[in-house]
């Protein structure tokens, strides 16, 4: 195991003599097996933790048990305190992309302020594969199939090279203690299906499924930079930018071969979903004016251009971003989130504060959020589309009520719940329904 370490940091070149390490260490058998590793090449480093005080009790445990490791191999231990979840509401993230942000931000912080070379984090071969499929599904593009960097930027992943099942062998035979997170095991998780039900049917498939993956991603990693360079230099024959705006050129973008493949890779750094990038490219001979939103950005398409602007000063303050992770018992905003299994014998509740949901059937993250001029929903029990604001005059909203009333949006921009007047037949719970999303007004 040290010797299969020592090479593939020799390899990837991260590190050199005499540089200092900070390792991200969560107490889990991974982070532990990073430090022992570590520790045993000679390596200087100190320890950074994070408790983000979202498993009562457990977070402090694991706090404890990090200094502890720290204080047994005589060096520094970092550790920072955060609220997690209000650091989402503040910044309308999910919980997952809150406790990232801010664990990065702190790694950072530390590493300039104490003179850290690199920060180095316990990713393992396991954590890169389950990282493509979660992006497969997502549809991220080629971008998202390399699967987890070695490099990027001052974080570095020395254990790529090594599998979980390697890992926990490890840990067996050096008798290292480590702490467990519940969380793990809960299918709820996305990331945790694909671990614990996707990955063991493909290696009973595929003996070779780890080694074969390895090498795909390997090879995706290599097309990627032929590939981007390509891109880059349609972008920059196409693409304008000042302070306030980013300008496509529309006949010069005519000009380019796959046009949608270009035109998602040029509006991708902006959130925009490749559903949105067909009927930006279905409006292209249309007339002026038609809008198109991502979660941070919105599209005008004028006669000649796409103008692509930042939405930070059109979202109100209530827009909040939600994972399937965030949905499970959750409290946000003026909503709450409760996700249960499904009997068909359930009654399902009229009642205008309340909306349920095939919970499977959902597209992630959901938004909640005010309503645009132009939003549109599907109504339940109706054929077609209503404008939302006709919704509101059917019901005598006022303008100050309009402004107040929460939308339900999914990660495509199709809204699910009006709050208080309407849902949508999108993900409408059915026979054989399986779990709900059960979202109550307060």
């Amino acid at each position: 195991m040290i010797v299969k370490f020592k090479n593939y940091i020799e390899r990837e070149h991260l590190y050199a003599q005499g540089q200092q390490v900070l390792l991200a260490v969560s107490g889990g058998r991974d982070s532990v097996t990073l430090v022992d590793l570590v520790a045993r090449c000679g390596i200087p480093f100190g320890i950074a933790h994070c408790n983000f005080h979202l498993r009562p009790g457990d977070c402090d445990r694991d706090e404890n048990f990090v200094r502890q490791l720290a204080s047994r191999h005589g060096v520094k231990c970092y550790v920072a305190q955060f609220d997690t979840r209000k650091y989402a509401v503040q910044y309308k993230l999910s919980i997952e992309e809150a406790a990232r942000r801010q664990r990065y931000d702190f790694f950072e912080k530390i590493r300039l302020e104490e003179n850290y070379d690199t920060v180095a984090t316990a990713h393992h071969r396991d954590d890169s594969i389950e990282t493509f499929f979660i992006n497969l599904m997502r549809g991220t593009g080629i971008a998202g199939l390399h699967g987890i960097l070695p490099r990027n930027g001052c974080i570095i992943r020395p254990l790529l090279s090594i599998s979980r099942a390697e890992i926990d062998e490890y840990v067996r035979k050096q008798g290292l203690s480590y702490v467990d997170d519940y969380t793990n095991s809960e299918t709820v998780y996305l990331r945790n299906r694909v671990r614990l039900q996707l990955l063991p049917l493909l290696r009973q498939l595929s003996p070779a499924f780890d080694s074969v993956m390895d090498e795909n991603m390997r090879c995706l990693r290599e097309t990627e930079t032929i590939f981007t360079k390509a891109v880059e230099a349609v972008e920059r024959e196409v693409v304008t930018k000042n302070d306030d705006a980013v300008y496509v050129d529309i006949e010069a973008l005519r000009r380019f071969s796959p046009i949608r493949t270009y035109l998602f890779e040029i509006l991708r750094p902006y959130g925009f979903s490749s559903s949105v990038v067909d009927d930006i490219i279905h409006s292209l001979d249309g007339i002026s004016g038609k809008q198109f939103f991502s979660h941070s950005h919105r599209i005008v398409k004028d006669r000649a251009r796409l103008i692509i602007t930042h939405l930070a000063h059109e979202i109100d303050d209530n827009s909040v971003e939600l994972s399937a992770e965030d949905v499970v018992r959750c409290e946000v905003s003026e909503m709450k989130f409760f996700v249960a299994d499904y009997v068909p014998t359930s009654k399902i509740a009229l009642d205008s504060d309340t909306a349920w949901f095939d919970m499977d059937k959902l597209h992630f993250p959901l938004v909640l959020r005010h309503w645009r001029h132009g939003d549109r929903i599907e109504p339940f029990g109706m054929k077609g589309s209503r404008k939302v604001s006709d919704i509101f005059s059917d019901n005598k909203i006022s303008l100050t009520e309009k402004e107040r009333i929460l939308l339900l949006c999914d990660s495509r921009g199709a809204v699910l719940w009006i709050a208080g007047l309407r849902a949508s037949r999108h993900a409408a719970v059915t026979g054989s329904t399986k779990r709900i999303l059960i979202v109550e007004r307060k």
